[in-house]
């Protein structure tokens, strides 16, 4: 990996900022990460038409990529702040990164998250020690009640996203993507406030100008591309996202400031763009990632298809098990993999054997029946059945529908 020389971007509060300075954050995190080696991916190369690598934050230390900023910014602190003690906002994974360091830093911590957050999150949290407050619905709120504790007890705010050492801190995953990729041409970030995004695309664009970085946010939290679009800040009027770990209204000023200078696009993606992304991840490479972490690999298909060496930044992997159920069924139900409909049939012998035989020569596999007489109110000969099958997609999907129409029989799709 070519090191630059004197790379370095001035901001508009006056601070300058240095590629030497990512080059410093990694040394100082040296001891703590975890080595995420990237996974290159035939299925999510398959499914995009590019050459796809995974960078798997989700197996590091906590389970994301926030220790590395927050770390950074906490060792960084004087003796005097570090025995104020510090406190921190986060929906989950900055909580955590917040809470490691401040334990291998012998620093007292106080993390306020939103009443909405996963329990998985909220008792990984307290398991460093850190003192938990529970307050309000989304991220917003809880860092308007950090903001007044932090006021009240004179401890030392750590903020998630805007702050200069903990985008620094983020930025050295761009040296080792590059370490280890040294002809990438293009890095996926997930965004939610913008600290991974602008610290990662500032250390990649010093190392390697003509990479492209880009940015993906859910489509219902998507401020860095309304404050894009607007040129300037732009506060959302409410946020609505599975991936509550980017469910963020308004994003910082230096981040958004590095953002609009170093990320070359910022992409959408909805919910079900994400459940799939998820599902696929699981499946085919058995790693778990929560919403905002899977938001790079949703973003794929925004691409062209260019057989470029694409690098997948998975942020995290810190979702409640208790959710993934319903998450694999959402998942499975948005890429044609299950399959329901029900059906009215004549009330006498022979008529399930008939819908079985269609199916079964169609190598569908029934995983529920409902077979209910009162659901048909007006007639006493018919009764109403609901099925579900597993699926080998929408295609499949297409060819059931199509058999039983061929046989003359109506069915109506539920999902």
């Amino acid at each position: 990996m070519t090191k630059l020389k004197n790379s370095c971007f001035s901001l508009s509060n006056g601070a300058l900022v240095s590629i030497e300075d990512i080059y410093s954050a990694e040394k100082r995190l040296r001891y703590v990460l975890k080595k995420t080696e990237m996974i290159e991916s035939p299925v999510f190369s398959n499914e995009c038409g590019n050459r796809v690598f995974i960078k798997p934050e989700n197996l590091q230390v906590t389970g994301a990529f926030k220790i590395r900023g927050a770390f950074n910014k906490i060792s960084k602190l004087t003796d005097m702040e570090k025995q104020r003690g510090v406190i921190a906002s986060s929906a989950g994974n900055h909580a955590q990164g917040v809470g490691y360091a401040s334990q291998l830093l012998g620093v007292k911590a106080t993390v306020v998250m939103p009443a909405t957050t996963p329990i998985i999150k909220v008792e990984a949290t307290k398991s460093f020690g850190v003192q938990v407050v529970l307050h309000g619905d989304n991220y917003d709120e809880a860092y308007k009640k950090a903001r007044e504790l932090e006021a009240t007890n004179n401890y030392v705010f750590i903020h998630p996203f805007d702050d200069l050492d903990v985008m620094l801190g983020q930025g050295t995953l761009a040296l080792e993507i590059i370490r280890e990729l040294e002809d990438v041409d293009a890095i996926l970030v997930p965004i939610g406030g913008g600290g991974l995004s602008s610290g990662v695309a500032f250390a990649a664009k010093m190392l390697k100008p003509d990479i492209k970085i880009i940015g993906v946010e859910p489509e219902g939290a998507c401020c860095i591309k309304k404050s894009l679009d607007n040129n300037r800040i732009t506060e959302l009027e409410n946020v609505d996202t599975f991936a509550d770990g980017a469910a963020v209204k308004v994003p910082g000023s230096l981040t958004f400031e590095l953002i609009r200078e170093f990320v070359d696009e910022v992409v959408s993606v909805s919910d079900f763009e994400i459940l799939e992304a998820i599902l696929l991840l699981m499946e085919k490479h058995k790693l778990v990632a929560e919403g905002a972490g899977a938001l790079s690999l949703a973003g794929l298909k925004k691409l062209p298809a260019e057989n470029k060496k694409v690098v997948c930044l998975v942020s995290g992997g810190n979702i409640d098990i208790s959710t993934i159920s319903a998450i694999i069924n959402k998942a499975l139900m948005s890429r044609g993999r299950l399959f329901c409909f029900t059906v009215d049939l004549p009330d006498k012998p022979g008529e399930l054997l008939h819908v079985a035989k269609i199916l079964a020569d169609l190598n569908a596999n029934v995983i529920k029946l409902d077979h209910n007489q009162s659901k048909v109110m007006d007639s006493l000969k018919q009764v109403q059945l609901e099925v579900t099958v597993e699926t080998n997609g929408h295609t499949h999907v297409q060819e059931i529908e199509a058999a039983f129409q061929q046989q003359g029989i109506e069915i109506r799709k539920v999902y």
